[in-house]
Parts: structure tokens; sequence; C-alpha cells
């Protein structure tokens, strides 16, 4: 009798543990090896934008949509900045995957210059657009000038944002020393649109698409009529000095209410970019369905219709990535820097 209870017991165990290596195997061949579930397979990505009252911001949600809805198992999320310093700094600690960035901020980020102590090893993807220096004041401030700008308080741009490079650029090449002379505010496009409004500041710069939103709800403002600064003729000094970065383009009459002039302004491009190790078939991927779905980023932000198959390859301040290259080519794009 012992001896049939004791071959039961050997016989349940042994069946037990079958039962387990069946059930493992079954586990590997239908949903991959043990501890991983198709929840894992998930990619899950960031874009660094720019401040809410910028273009970054909803042009940036527009993108995560399309790449999160036509990609599978891909989803991303657009995050709110202070922009292309700060996007600069989170791809290179990795703690963003794609960036929307400024072309002399993205120059100096790649070469380890400026405010970069190192190099970060990013890629570009795609030429966006160009961007707008705007230097915006009060019609009745007397403000005629960026020389007339010293002595005054202003607003040169968040943190970390492409707007205070170029506005300290500008600023020091009308003879201006930001540090010194001038009273600085550091303000989002937002805040330094409520702050002209308020009379708490002179002027201020922003560097962005047109029409940007922020600068429209404060050029419709009962009571308070802008003028935007023209100053497109320090492009040369610019270039000169830091490189074929900039160039000289018009903001058009009446972009804002009230503005029924051209404006010279300087401009720089603004590219996506990404890490260097970012997957090359991602890479190739999210370009690809970007531009098949160019109607739906259209539809969500109007400075997509910007976004062109030939502009796309033109002017990067850096290279591009490998899996991008490949889209073009088979374009029959090439890349001209």
């Amino acid at each position: 009798m012992k001896q049939s209870r004791a071959r039961g017991a050997r016989r349940s165990v042994f069946m037990f543990g079958l039962a387990m290596v069946t059930a493992c195997f079954f586990s590997i061949v239908f949903f991959g090896s043990p501890g991983v579930s198709w929840a894992d397979k998930t990619v899950r990505i960031s874009i660094a934008t720019g401040g809410t009252g910028g273009v970054w911001y909803p042009y940036g949600g527009v993108m995560a949509n399309v790449i999160s809805k036509y990609l599978p198992n891909v989803e991303a999320t657009a995050e709110v900045t202070a922009a292309s310093v700060d996007n600069a700094r989170l791809l290179g600690a990795q703690k963003a995957d794609l960036a929307l960035m400024l072309g002399d901020v993205g120059f100096a980020a790649h070469e380890g210059q400026g405010m970069f102590k190192e190099k970060i090893p990013m890629r570009n993807l795609a030429s966006l657009y160009a961007s707008v220096t705007h230097v915006i004041c009060r019609a009745d401030k007397g403000i005629k000038s960026v020389a007339d700008l010293k002595g005054r308080r202003i607003s040169t741009g968040a943190p970390g944002s492409a707007t205070e490079v170029v506005a300290c650029r500008v600023l020091e090449a009308y003879g201006i020393d930001p540090e010194k002379e001038v009273t600085r505010d550091r303000l989002s496009a937002t805040e330094s649109a409520g702050a002209l409004k308020d009379g708490k500041i002179d002027a201020y710069f922003w560097v962005g698409g047109i029409p940007t939103a922020s600068v429209m709800d404060l050029a419709a403002t009962p009571g308070v009529k802008i003028s935007l600064i023209d100053h497109g003729e320090i492009v040369p000094k610019l270039k000169a000095k830091y490189g074929p970065i900039y160039f000289k383009i018009s903001c058009p009459a009446n972009t804002y209410s009230g503005v029924d002039r051209d404006v010279s302004t300087v401009s720089a491009g603004n590219y996506l970019v990404c890490h260097e190790k970012m997957d090359r078939k991602l890479a190739y991927d999210i370009v690809k369905v970007l531009f098949e779905h160019l109607d739906e980023l259209i539809a969500g932000h109007k400075i997509a219709k910007e976004l062109t198959l030939q502009k796309a390859v033109i002017g990067s301040p850096i290279p591009y990535h490998p899996g991008a290259e490949q889209f073009y080519k088979e374009k029959g794009l090439k890349i001209e820097y």
C-alpha cells in the first residue's frame, strides 16, 4: 500500500511538472519569452517642443497624434519645454526622443559650442519651416529701431530658448550689451505678450513661425496697437560671427492686426531632430508617416504647409539620420547642406 501511494505521489509530481513545461512552451511560442507581454513591446516616444504660446507645442502635438495613430505599437507625446536649448539638453540626456530645434542652437549643440560644453550627438529628420524673429513693442512707446531698446525693460524669451539666444545676438549686433544696457525679463511668448499688454515691459523678442497665436491675440486686444521692428539689416553681421545659419526674411503685411507693412527680420530654419542612436527603422518610419499624412498635419496646424519633400532636405546645420536619408533617397531626393 505504501509503495502504491509513493508511486502515485511521484506520478502526480511528474504530471504537474510536465504541465508546467508545456505551459511555458506555449507561452514562449505564442507570446514571446517569459515575462514579456504585448504591452511591453509598445514604444513610447516623447517630442520636446516649446511653450504653450508658441508654434512648436501645438505642431508637436499634431505630429504626436499622427505618429501614434499610424505607427503600430508606437505612442508619441508632445512635451512642453523651454524650447531649443532645453530640447537639445533633453535629447543629449536621452530624456526626449524627438525635438524641435532652431538651426543656430542645433548647430551649437552638435558642435559643442557656446552654452554647450559637450557635443550633443543629434541627427536631423526634416527641415520643417523658417522661423521669424519678432521684435514687438507697443506703437505708442516711440521705439523705431532695435537701437532704441537701450535702457528699456524688455523680455528676451524664456531661459533655455532659442529666442533668448537670438535676442542677445541681435542686441549685440546693434551695440547693446544684453546683460548691462537693458533690464531683462526672461519670459515665455505668452508671458511676454501679457507683460507688454499690462505695461510691465516696453518690448519683447519672440522667435517662431508666423502667425504666432499669442502675438495674434495681443494684436487683437482692444486698446493695444503693436509695432514690429525691422532688423533684417544685421543678418550680414550675424553670418560673419556665427556662420551661415541666419537669413533675411519678411513678415508680410497684415500677418498681425494693425501691422500693415512688410517687416524685415532675421530668420533661421526649424528642424525635427533625434538622438543619433535612434533605431534606423523607427527614424525611417517616423519621417514616412509624417509625409504620408501631411494633410492631417496641415489640418492640425497650418504651419505644416511649409513642410514639403523638396524643402525637407535643404539647409540643415547638422547631419541627417541614416533612416531619414534612406527615406529621401527612395523619393529620389538629394540632401543639400
